[in-house]
């Protein structure tokens, strides 16, 4: 199917970027691919400026200390409160009973107090982390590579929900340094960084015969273990069996961080503690490894890494998340041929993947995920910077809370698991449109921002409509900016 140069370019930005900003059609209309690829190569495109972020490392530090200083808080204060109520007892024996009641009730209340008034940094580092994104997302030229972070740091998730402290931090340590670069080095930095090992329990995991699990009567998790293969390398259904998990967690052993109560300079780091490591040989795949210390584990990744099933599950994530939800097969076997043939070049990879036409051919028809198509709209308007607040309540209201997805499996990325979710997108369309509908023209949107490329339809609604605002909510609801 031909299509015009700019319907080209407005393609490109939809389906592999993060949609168009005032001008950026005119900007890449002479070659949408060439341009897709020229980010590719751009220096540094994957980093954030995040000086003034604190590492996951000591992120987590100062979460821990503040939950321990508001723990001691909430003792001292319950034992004074404990203190006065026995003076209140002594004073007057016949108030005993209602003193002690009366004192119990201002003792919880006093510890409660107490905590509280310790700050919980938590948060304010989670909506640090939640606004160099956003603004990440919303400068971009093209989005291309941001999307890819996203695909990849979904692919590779941690929840928020369970380990907060980390969860950006985790993204620009793990994933963005790598997503360019060789698989093997991003499943390595992914799989041994402390927050992938506490989100999938790998700190409590240990071999039934290592020296802390005979003396602890403690034993192995299987999580992580099983997450990698089933979910980040190698696919369901791709040969593996349980013998296979089993003895990957048995090779694991050992992968855990170090306590942030036992060391305040390196606590939440990775370590390798060789007391919970299984000693002996482990069986993956029918291959044995041998090697005891931390390198048996990055051996067996890097098998996975190279592993044919992981370049197939690979190749049919990214085209279902790029172009459909039944991707076309032969640019699956195209994407993972090109994995196998570099090695696992991602940026090989990605390039492969928008120079196939049939990347291409495929109607716009794939549902953007929310958050997405939330940054779509704001880029529309040509904002490049919101509030991390309203940004992850909205996130929260449309069902992709920002690093918190329902599983280790990521956020879906099918219609179908979205779909239901239409009305409460049109309850945020018409919230933002009543903010800027006062600075944001409709008319000029289909014009400069997406280039004329809508529906003679939309273009008609969006004339008759009785107000900017109603306007502006008919053009974000529009299959134009839903689809891609």
């Amino acid at each position: 199917m031909s299509r015009s140069a700019k319907a080209e370019a407005a393609m490109a930005l939809h389906r592999f970027g993060l949609g168009p900003r005032p001008g950026s059609i005119a900007a890449i209309e002479a070659d949408p691919r060439g341009a897709l690829i020229a980010e590719l190569d751009r220096p540094a495109i994957s980093e954030l400026a995040a000086a003034n972020l604190p590492s996951s490392a000591k992120a987590y530090r100062a979460v821990t200390d503040a939950f321990a200083k508001r723990q001691a808080k909430a003792i001292v204060a319950k034992k004074e409160q404990d203190a006065k109520r026995q003076q209140m007892a002594e004073a007057s024996a016949m108030m005993e009973g209602a003193a002690q009641g009366q004192g119990q009730g201002a003792g919880e209340m006093a510890a409660k107090i107490a905590a509280e008034a310790v700050p919980d940094p938590g948060r304010q580092i989670y909506l640090d982390e939640a606004r160099i994104r956003i603004a990440a997302a919303l400068g971009a030229e093209i989005g291309f590579v941001e999307r890819l972070v996203w695909f990849w740091s979904n692919h590779f998730c941690v929840s928020a929900d369970k380990i907060r402290s980390m969860s950006g931090a985790y993204e620009r340590e793990a994933i963005r340094p790598h997503m360019l670069g060789r698989f093997t080095d991003l499943l390595l930095a992914a799989e041994g960084h402390p927050a992938m090992l506490f989100y999938l329990d790998q700190t409590v995991s240990m071999g039934a015969n290592s020296t802390a699990g005979l003396n602890r009567s403690r034993g192995l998790n299987e999580n992580l273990a099983r997450e990698i293969l089933e979910l980040h390398t190698l696919g369901v259904r791709s040969g593996y069996a349980q013998d296979d998990v089993i003895g990957f967690a048995n090779i694991l052993t050992g992968w855990t961080l170090v306590p942030p109560g036992d060391n305040p300079e390196h606590g939440g780091e990775f370590t390798f503690n060789p007391r919970l490591h299984e000693p002996g040989a482990q069986k993956v795949l029918g291959k044995s490894y041998e090697d005891e210390t931390v390198e048996q584990g990055r051996a067996a990744l890097r098998d996975l890494a190279a592993n044919p099933a992981t370049a197939s599950h690979v190749a049919t994530k990214l085209a279902r998340y790029f172009v459909a939800d039944t991707p076309p097969p032969a640019l699956v076997e195209r994407i993972a041929k090109a994995f196998l043939d570099t090695g696992g070049d991602l940026k090989q990879v990605a390039r492969v993947m928008v120079s196939s036409d049939e990347a291409w051919s495929e109607p716009p028809a794939k549902l953007k995920r929310p958050g997405e198509w939330v940054v779509g709209m704001v880029r529309a308007t040509g904002l490049t910077q919101t509030d991390p607040v309203r940004y992850t309540d909205g996130q929260v209201l449309l069902g992709e809370p920002l690093w918190r997805p329902p599983s280790p499996k990521g956020f879906p990325d099918d219609e179908a698991s979205w779909i239901d979710g239409m009305g409460r997108r049109l309850d945020v369309a018409n919230y933002f449109a009543e903010r800027i509908a006062g600075r944001t023209d409709p008319q000029d949107v289909i014009e400069t921002v997406l280039g004329s490329q809508v529906s003679p339809e939309v273009k008609q609604a969006v004339g008759r409509a009785e107000s900017r605002q109603q306007a502006l909510v008919l053009l974000f609801m529009s299959a134009e900016f839903q689809r891609r």
